[in-house]
């Protein structure tokens, strides 16, 4: 995303709090602060809003984000809390602990904030003027670090306009950061939980909070469960060929751009972004895959997707949705 004005400096008052809950209600992305580091904030329910997390940072790839809550009622709405996952909340919310549950019935975090998955990654912080925002935008916010992928997480706003400046609506500035270093993260999904990534809450105080060690998880693997594990991703049922310039006659098309001339599509078929529009084809990429593979067809052919921008986090994904399993 390419903001042609200049970043907005919100100040950590009333009036700013509520300016940056009706950017973050628009659909529009605010750099906030928490307790651990920047968080460059937008709607979660939202699949628009968090391409332009992507856009913004330059990711790539679609991990998914952690979504912040004002508190541990709202939080449940989202995701099915088993008896350590609500052990832990209860201990250590607010605060710098990101929980990794199964995602409920009724969750409202987007596909693409969660990479396609049925789990979904939630915390509450405890920075007052995040919570406040929070409560005034009234939904959840997924908020990755306020830094271009690759670069220092940032813990004051300098830090944040330094890589963002133009790029996002506005910067919610409350001074440095507390905590500095980002929030645990702990998957509570079914078995013995698992520490997925030391941060702001020290791995023996979570043992203790739930009676028992946690498994720490080491890195490797196909794609990222939450920040911080590589794991298992979405993955469709469907065969996935890539590159396609048109659909054979069995096949499903997921298409990108201007359609192919050489016949008409079949009945089962989507495009990403008639206009080629990237950010549009990142909001819709799990939504539509998982819209043509519910209808059972052997294979999906896609169409070439470019490499720049956001194409890159696309790509990435879809040679991870063809791989051989």
């Amino acid at each position: 995303m390419t903001n042609p004005r200049q970043t907005q400096r919100l100040s950590a008052d009333e009036a700013g709090i509520a300016a940056a809950a009706e950017l973050l209600r628009a659909g529009r992305l605010v750099a906030l602060p928490t307790e651990t580091v920047y968080g460059l904030a937008a709607d979660a329910s939202d699949d628009r809003a968090v391409a332009s997390i992507y856009a913004a940072k330059e990711r790539p790839s679609f991990n998914p984000l952690i979504s912040h809550l004002p508190d541990v009622d709202a939080a449940r709405r989202q995701g099915l809390f088993d008896a350590p996952a609500l052990a832990l909340a209860k201990a250590f919310w607010p605060g710098p602990l990101t929980l990794v549950v199964p995602a409920s019935s009724a969750c409202t975090i987007c596909s693409l904030a969660r990479a396609g998955l049925d789990s979904v990654a939630l915390r509450v912080p405890s920075h007052p003027v995040a919570r406040a925002v929070l409560q005034a935008a009234g939904r959840p916010i997924a908020a990755p670090s306020a830094n271009r992928s690759g670069r220092v997480s940032p813990t004051q706003a300098e830090h944040v306009l330094a890589d963002l400046d133009g790029r996002i609506d506005a910067v919610l500035d409350a001074g440095p950061t507390v905590v500095g270093v980002e929030s645990s993260i702990v998957a509570c999904l079914g078995g013995a939980p698992r520490l997925l990534r030391p941060g702001g809450v020290p791995r023996a105080a979570l043992e203790a909070a739930i009676g028992q060690a946690l498994v720490i998880v080491a890195e490797g693997g196909a794609a990222p469960l939450a920040p911080g594990l590589l794991a298992s991703h979405y993955a469709p049922r469907a065969a996935v060929r890539l590159d396609a310039e048109a659909p054979l006659a069995d096949e499903a098309w997921l298409g990108f751009g201007a359609e192919p001339n050489s016949g008409p599509l079949p009945a089962l078929a989507f495009n990403l972004s008639p206009t080629g529009d990237l950010t549009e084809a990142a909001a819709n990429l799990f939504a539509a895959m998982r819209r043509l593979d519910d209808q059972r067809p052997a294979t999906i052919a896609v169409a070439s997707i470019p490499m720049h921008g956001l194409g890159e986090a696309i790509n990435d994904r879809l040679k991870r949705a063809a791989a051989p399993r």
